[in-house]
């Protein structure tokens, strides 16, 4: 066993690193499980394994190494928007599992129905062929896997992972979507907060107010119409915005993938807050809304923009329900098995 400087390798190069994601543990760990698995039955056959077993062994050797290069490679910008990494990870992760049951041995095949099985469940949908087979056969023995069963399992299993994997593919998209939306939303805000100090005239005109024609404007700081005056706005629509954010968390669960969707769903909010908070103020100036087409004060300027940036919650919010849809959707094996009456065995 040889020491790294963060890591500790053995003898297949397998890592107990330090500072690196929970993702990365993870995966680390489950590459180790199946190099030890695939040891185990290499040492079962003292004599060695037959010409096409070797081939079989080679490939699970193959699938591994690339599994462990994705897991330990330096991540980039780039890298981890595309999901190359870890999608290389889980296939290859996924194409070991299915090729280390073919190596099994067969006094040992029957331990891994339920293994099998809970994954078809996890993954297909009730009206699968491969799983409804695959059900009907283990219900009638057991749960246990027979030879005859093998390239069924076999089949069914590199289905369900299949599956797996675009859900987790869906997950990284939708994670994607919403960096852009915080990004663009984002340049926007700052765009236009520029534009203020730029031009007050053109733009923070459109948030100040003359309650009185014979009196001065109100301007949120003043009476007269300055880059500050939008920044002040922005920042407490954000503000609100943020601390909308913090009363929804309770409805937010975190995800055991490795795509920070709930991190987006909430930072999406700081931008959004912002523009709401401006474009609030822009519909009273307009006389947009009915009754309301002057307000008297700095102080009462800046209450209506923390009002706006809260009620950006109302839109968000329905943004957050499609990302609780999308991780639902993203079925591990920590969640419930999906609702079917074909489940009944």
């Amino acid at each position: 066993m040889s020491f790294t400087k963060k890591a500790v390798l053995d003898a297949d190069n397998d890592v107990a690193g330090y500072a690196r994601s929970s993702w990365w543990q993870r995966t680390v760990a489950h590459i180790a499980e199946l190099q030890c698995q695939l040891n185990r039955i290499k040492s079962l056959n003292p004599d060695g394994l037959a010409p096409h077993e070797v081939e079989i062994a080679a490939k699970i050797e193959t699938h591994l190494n690339a599994a462990r290069q994705a897991a330990d490679r330096k991540k980039n910008l780039w890298s981890i928007i595309t999901g190359a990494d870890i999608d290389r990870a889980f296939a290859n992760i996924h194409r070991a599992e299915a090729k280390i049951i073919r190596l099994t041995p067969e006094e040992e095949l029957g331990e891994l129905g339920p293994f099998v099985l809970a994954n078809a469940r996890q993954h297909l949908g009730g009206e699968d062929p491969r799983r409804a087979r695959i059900e009907a056969q283990l219900r009638g023995n057991g749960h246990r896997l027979t030879e005859d069963m093998r390239e069924l399992a076999i089949t069914t299993l590199l289905a369900a992972q299949m599956a797996e994997e675009k859900e987790r593919a869906r997950a990284r998209s939708f994670r994607n979507i919403l960096l852009a939306s915080v990004m663009a939303t984002a340049v926007i805000a700052g765009l236009f907060i520029f534009w203020g100090f730029v031009s007050p005239s053109t733009i923070v005109s459109n948030i100040c107010f003359r309650p009185d024609p014979a009196k001065p404007q109100i301007c949120p700081i003043g009476n007269s119409a300055t880059g500050q005056d939008m920044l002040m706005v922005m920042a407490f629509g954000s503000a609100a915005a943020a601390f909308a954010a913090a009363v929804s968390l309770k409805g937010i669960q975190g995800t055991s993938t490795p795509y920070s969707v709930p991190l987006m769903l909430v930072l999406l909010r700081i931008p959004v807050g912002a523009l709401a908070a401006l474009m609030g103020l822009v519909l009273i100036h307009g006389g947009f809304i009915p009754g309301l087409s002057n307000l008297d004060s700095g102080p009462q300027i800046i209450a209506w923009a923390i009002l706006f940036g809260i009620l950006q919650e109302s839109v968000t919010r329905l943004v957050d329900q499609q990302g609780k849809d999308v991780l639902n959707n993203v079925r591990g094996a920590e969640r419930e098995f999906q609702k079917s009456s074909s489940c009944k065995t």
